[in-house]
Protein backbone atom coordinates (compact mmCIF):
# COMPACT_ATOMS: atom_id res chain seq x y z
CA UNK A 1 0.00 0.00 0.00
CA UNK A 2 1.55 3.46 -1.20
CA UNK A 3 0.51 7.31 0.17
CA UNK A 4 -2.25 8.64 -2.02
CA UNK A 5 -0.50 11.51 -4.35
CA UNK A 6 -1.83 14.99 -3.56
CA UNK A 7 -1.47 16.62 -7.24
CA UNK A 8 -0.30 20.36 -7.06
CA UNK A 9 -4.00 21.58 -7.89
CA UNK A 10 -5.54 19.71 -4.61
CA UNK A 11 -2.41 21.10 -2.63
CA UNK A 12 -3.89 24.70 -3.68
CA UNK A 13 -7.17 23.59 -2.73
CA UNK A 14 -5.62 22.41 0.51
CA UNK A 15 -3.92 25.57 0.90
CA UNK A 16 -7.31 27.82 1.02
CA UNK A 17 -8.33 26.63 4.42
CA UNK A 18 -5.92 29.25 5.72
CA UNK A 19 -8.01 31.91 4.94
CA UNK A 20 -9.69 30.94 7.86
CA UNK A 21 -6.58 31.66 10.58
CA UNK A 22 -6.03 34.80 7.82
CA UNK A 23 -9.30 36.35 8.46
CA UNK A 24 -9.34 36.54 12.56
CA UNK A 25 -5.67 37.46 12.20
CA UNK A 26 -6.87 40.38 10.42
CA UNK A 27 -10.26 40.97 11.61
CA UNK A 28 -8.89 41.38 15.07
CA UNK A 29 -6.12 43.25 14.39
CA UNK A 30 -3.48 41.42 15.93
CA UNK A 31 -0.54 42.65 13.77
CA UNK A 32 0.32 39.25 12.64
CA UNK A 33 -1.42 38.74 9.62
CA UNK A 34 1.75 40.16 7.38
CA UNK A 35 3.69 37.94 9.38
CA UNK A 36 1.74 35.03 8.87
CA UNK A 37 1.31 35.44 5.21
CA UNK A 38 5.21 35.99 4.74
CA UNK A 39 5.69 32.78 6.62
CA UNK A 40 3.36 30.71 4.68
CA UNK A 41 5.14 31.74 1.02
CA UNK A 42 8.28 31.05 2.70
CA UNK A 43 7.90 27.59 4.40
CA UNK A 44 6.37 26.56 0.32
CA UNK A 45 8.98 27.90 -1.56
CA UNK A 46 11.76 26.08 1.04
CA UNK A 47 9.13 22.81 1.20
CA UNK A 48 9.52 22.92 -2.65
CA UNK A 49 13.08 23.92 -2.85
CA UNK A 50 13.64 20.43 -0.23
CA UNK A 51 11.31 18.04 -2.57
CA UNK A 52 13.81 19.05 -5.53
CA UNK A 53 17.21 18.71 -4.01
CA UNK A 54 16.08 15.70 -1.63
CA UNK A 55 14.94 14.18 -4.90
CA UNK A 56 18.59 14.80 -6.47
CA UNK A 57 20.43 13.84 -3.31
CA UNK A 58 18.65 10.25 -2.82
CA UNK A 59 19.62 9.84 -6.73
CA UNK A 60 22.92 10.34 -5.77
CA UNK A 61 23.17 8.53 -2.55
CA UNK A 62 26.68 9.91 -2.09
CA UNK A 63 28.29 10.03 1.15
CA UNK A 64 30.05 12.72 0.99
CA UNK A 65 27.38 14.68 -1.06
CA UNK A 66 25.30 13.44 2.45
CA UNK A 67 28.54 14.90 4.92
CA UNK A 68 28.27 18.21 3.10
CA UNK A 69 24.86 18.97 3.40
CA UNK A 70 25.03 17.85 6.90
CA UNK A 71 27.41 20.63 7.54
CA UNK A 72 25.98 22.50 5.79
CA UNK A 73 22.70 22.49 7.77
CA UNK A 74 24.70 22.76 10.90
CA UNK A 75 26.44 25.57 9.91
CA UNK A 76 22.96 27.14 8.86
CA UNK A 77 21.60 26.18 12.42
CA UNK A 78 24.13 27.79 14.04
CA UNK A 79 22.93 31.11 12.32
CA UNK A 80 19.89 30.66 13.12
CA UNK A 81 20.54 30.12 17.28
CA UNK A 82 22.88 33.14 17.16
CA UNK A 83 19.80 35.44 15.27
CA UNK A 84 17.23 34.10 17.99
CA UNK A 85 19.37 34.43 21.35
CA UNK A 86 20.50 37.77 20.13
CA UNK A 87 23.99 36.22 21.94
CA UNK A 88 27.92 37.60 20.57
CA UNK A 89 28.07 35.57 17.19
CA UNK A 90 31.77 34.62 18.55
CA UNK A 91 30.81 33.33 21.71
CA UNK A 92 27.89 31.32 20.33
CA UNK A 93 28.61 30.22 16.81
CA UNK A 94 31.52 27.69 16.78
CA UNK A 95 30.25 25.67 20.64
CA UNK A 96 26.73 25.79 18.90
CA UNK A 97 27.69 24.00 15.54
CA UNK A 98 30.02 21.53 17.45
CA UNK A 99 27.56 20.47 19.99
CA UNK A 100 25.27 19.93 17.13
CA UNK A 101 27.42 18.22 14.89
CA UNK A 102 28.48 15.81 17.71
CA UNK A 103 24.69 15.06 19.15
CA UNK A 104 23.63 14.22 15.43
CA UNK A 105 27.03 11.96 14.79
CA UNK A 106 26.81 10.04 17.99
CA UNK A 107 23.43 9.73 18.68
CA UNK A 108 22.36 9.57 14.78
CA UNK A 109 25.10 7.29 13.76
CA UNK A 110 24.04 4.84 16.92
CA UNK A 111 20.66 4.66 15.62
CA UNK A 112 21.71 4.10 12.04
CA UNK A 113 23.70 1.57 12.85
CA UNK A 114 23.24 -0.20 16.11
CA UNK A 115 19.18 -0.27 16.13
CA UNK A 116 18.65 -0.07 12.43
CA UNK A 117 21.62 -1.92 11.38
CA UNK A 118 22.20 -0.69 8.13
CA UNK A 119 24.96 -1.57 5.68
CA UNK A 120 25.59 2.02 4.90
CA UNK A 121 24.52 4.31 7.67
CA UNK A 122 25.19 7.42 5.01
CA UNK A 123 22.52 5.90 2.88
CA UNK A 124 20.49 9.36 2.19
CA UNK A 125 16.85 7.96 2.73
CA UNK A 126 18.10 6.94 6.30
CA UNK A 127 20.63 9.26 7.52
CA UNK A 128 19.47 12.57 5.91
CA UNK A 129 15.70 12.74 7.22
CA UNK A 130 17.19 11.42 10.89
CA UNK A 131 19.85 14.28 10.95
CA UNK A 132 17.38 16.85 10.13
CA UNK A 133 15.14 15.59 12.58
CA UNK A 134 17.53 15.73 15.01
CA UNK A 135 18.91 19.39 14.10
CA UNK A 136 15.18 20.24 14.52
CA UNK A 137 15.20 19.42 17.71
CA UNK A 138 18.18 20.29 18.67
CA UNK A 139 18.09 24.00 17.28
CA UNK A 140 14.65 24.38 19.08
CA UNK A 141 15.80 23.01 22.70
CA UNK A 142 18.89 24.52 22.62
CA UNK A 143 17.83 28.13 21.68
CA UNK A 144 15.55 27.71 25.15
CA UNK A 145 18.35 26.14 27.03
CA UNK A 146 20.93 28.82 26.09
CA UNK A 147 18.67 31.53 26.39
CA UNK A 148 17.72 30.46 29.78
CA UNK A 149 21.65 29.87 30.78
CA UNK A 150 22.99 33.02 29.52
CA UNK A 151 19.85 35.32 30.65
CA UNK A 152 20.39 34.05 34.43
CA UNK A 153 23.63 34.30 34.56
CA UNK A 154 23.29 38.00 33.77
CA UNK A 155 20.58 38.46 36.25
CA UNK A 156 21.58 36.42 39.25
CA UNK A 157 25.85 37.54 38.60
CA UNK A 158 26.20 38.12 42.45
CA UNK A 159 25.25 34.66 43.14
CA UNK A 160 27.54 33.35 40.86
CA UNK A 161 30.48 35.23 42.79
CA UNK A 162 28.95 34.60 45.88
CA UNK A 163 29.06 30.65 45.12
CA UNK A 164 32.76 31.39 43.93
CA UNK A 165 33.72 33.48 46.54
CA UNK A 166 32.44 31.05 49.06
CA UNK A 167 35.12 28.09 47.69
CA UNK A 168 33.16 26.50 44.82
CA UNK A 169 35.21 25.89 41.30
CA UNK A 170 33.64 27.40 38.25
CA UNK A 171 31.74 24.28 37.24
CA UNK A 172 29.77 23.93 40.95
CA UNK A 173 29.29 27.58 40.26
CA UNK A 174 27.74 27.61 37.19
CA UNK A 175 25.68 24.15 37.82
CA UNK A 176 22.53 26.30 39.13
CA UNK A 177 22.14 28.05 36.06
CA UNK A 178 22.90 25.10 33.80
CA UNK A 179 19.87 23.37 35.77
CA UNK A 180 18.01 26.23 35.50
CA UNK A 181 18.29 25.79 31.53
CA UNK A 182 17.85 22.13 31.65
CA UNK A 183 14.54 22.42 33.54
CA UNK A 184 13.12 25.56 31.01
CA UNK A 185 14.16 23.39 27.67
CA UNK A 186 13.82 20.07 28.57
CA UNK A 187 10.26 20.27 30.46
CA UNK A 188 7.76 20.62 27.23
CA UNK A 189 9.86 17.88 25.53
CA UNK A 190 9.12 15.44 28.90
CA UNK A 191 5.32 16.36 29.02
CA UNK A 192 5.12 15.64 25.23
CA UNK A 193 6.60 12.20 25.96
CA UNK A 194 4.61 11.43 28.67
CA UNK A 195 1.24 11.73 26.88
CA UNK A 196 2.73 10.39 23.93
CA UNK A 197 0.29 7.93 21.76
CA UNK A 198 -2.60 8.93 24.69
CA UNK A 199 -3.46 12.66 23.74
CA UNK A 200 -1.92 13.18 20.65
CA UNK A 201 -0.54 11.00 17.96
CA UNK A 202 2.64 12.28 16.88
CA UNK A 203 3.65 13.64 13.03
CA UNK A 204 6.20 11.11 12.18
CA UNK A 205 3.92 8.06 13.27
CA UNK A 206 1.01 9.57 11.04
CA UNK A 207 3.13 10.44 8.01
CA UNK A 208 4.77 6.87 8.08
CA UNK A 209 0.82 5.10 8.18
CA UNK A 210 -0.74 7.22 5.81
CA UNK A 211 2.68 6.15 3.67
CA UNK A 212 1.78 2.61 3.81
CA UNK A 213 3.46 1.22 7.14
CA UNK A 214 1.83 -0.80 9.02
CA UNK A 215 0.79 0.66 12.55
CA UNK A 216 2.96 -1.43 15.00
CA UNK A 217 6.62 -0.24 12.19
CA UNK A 218 5.47 3.14 12.86
CA UNK A 219 4.71 3.01 15.95
CA UNK A 220 8.76 1.69 16.93
CA UNK A 221 9.99 4.29 15.02
CA UNK A 222 8.01 7.16 16.65
CA UNK A 223 9.85 5.38 19.96
CA UNK A 224 12.92 5.84 18.91
CA UNK A 225 12.50 9.13 17.06
CA UNK A 226 11.42 10.28 20.77
CA UNK A 227 14.79 8.68 22.30
CA UNK A 228 16.99 9.90 20.03
CA UNK A 229 15.83 13.51 19.94
CA UNK A 230 15.98 13.04 23.69
CA UNK A 231 19.45 12.17 23.70
CA UNK A 232 20.89 14.05 21.18
CA UNK A 233 19.70 17.12 22.17
CA UNK A 234 21.05 16.84 25.75
CA UNK A 235 24.28 15.91 24.53
CA UNK A 236 24.57 18.90 21.89
CA UNK A 237 23.30 20.94 24.83
CA UNK A 238 26.06 20.08 27.30
CA UNK A 239 29.06 20.08 24.84
CA UNK A 240 27.30 23.74 23.30
CA UNK A 241 27.37 25.32 27.26
CA UNK A 242 30.65 24.07 27.72
CA UNK A 243 32.12 25.12 24.80
CA UNK A 244 30.72 28.54 25.02
CA UNK A 245 31.16 28.92 28.82
CA UNK A 246 35.07 28.75 28.40
CA UNK A 247 34.81 31.96 25.96
CA UNK A 248 32.09 33.42 28.29
CA UNK A 249 34.56 34.03 31.48
CA UNK A 250 37.90 36.00 32.06
CA UNK A 251 41.03 34.97 33.58
CA UNK A 252 39.69 36.00 36.56
CA UNK A 253 36.60 33.76 36.58
CA UNK A 254 34.16 37.44 35.45
CA UNK A 255 31.33 36.93 32.95
CA UNK A 256 32.22 39.10 30.39
CA UNK A 257 28.59 39.32 28.81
Amino acid sequence: MTAADITYFNLFLGMLLLAVPFFYLWKFRTGLLRPAVTSTVRMVAQMLLVGVYLRYLFLWDCAWVNLLWLLLMVYVAGQTAVWRTRLPRRLLLVPFCCGVLCGTAVVGLYFLGIVLRLDNVFSARYFIPVAGILMGNMLSSNVIALDAYYSGLRRERQLYRYLLGNGATRQEALAPFVRAAIVKSFTPLIANISVMGLVALPGTMIGQILGGASPDVAVKYQMMIMVITFAASMVSLMLTVSLSSRRSFDAYGEFRF
